[in-house]
């Protein structure tokens, strides 16, 4: 796992190893409200059994809040999913009213519908193919 706390990647434009044949997955994260806190950026594997999964995922980075945020991560060519979320209060956990509708802003790849539930995977997917890939994801906030 990936865990960085400023908004800068490594001079190489990506943060972490990686191994041969791996491409570079740059992930651009819009319209985030105040910029305070951290956004957590979070790739999945194409698996609906490990999508939002606890430790489902592939890779995460934290970056320090701002309007707009990247995060790049090194990933083989395969298929993906994103899900992103605003950690206002930095606390690592996402929060939930007490009806469960989330309290913090969030987001996933291809920008789905999300007025009732979770998006399936089948709607967040994307592959990455041999060269580099960039993908943008919205903030939503429900307030």
């Amino acid at each position: 796992m990936l865990v960085l706390g400023a908004p800068a990647v490594a001079d190489d434009g990506c943060g972490g190893a990686h191994a041969p044949g791996d491409v570079k997955l740059t992930v651009q994260v819009n319209g985030v409200r105040p910029a305070v806190g951290e956004v957590a950026i979070t790739v999945y594997p194409d698996d609906k059994r490990r999508f939002l999964a606890r430790g489902g995922k592939y890779a995460r980075q934290r970056v320090k809040a701002a309007a707009s945020v990247r995060a790049c991560f090194w990933v083989p060519p395969a298929g993906y999913a994103v899900a992103v979320y605003h950690d206002a209060n930095g606390d690592h956990n996402f929060a939930r009213t007490l009806v469960g509708l989330p309290d913090e802003g969030f987001g996933f790849s291809n920008d789905p519908e999300t007025r009732v539930g979770l998006p399936p995977l089948s709607a967040v997917r994307f592959m990455v193919g041999r060269n580099d890939r960039s993908i943008a994801v919205q903030m939503r906030y429900l307030r």
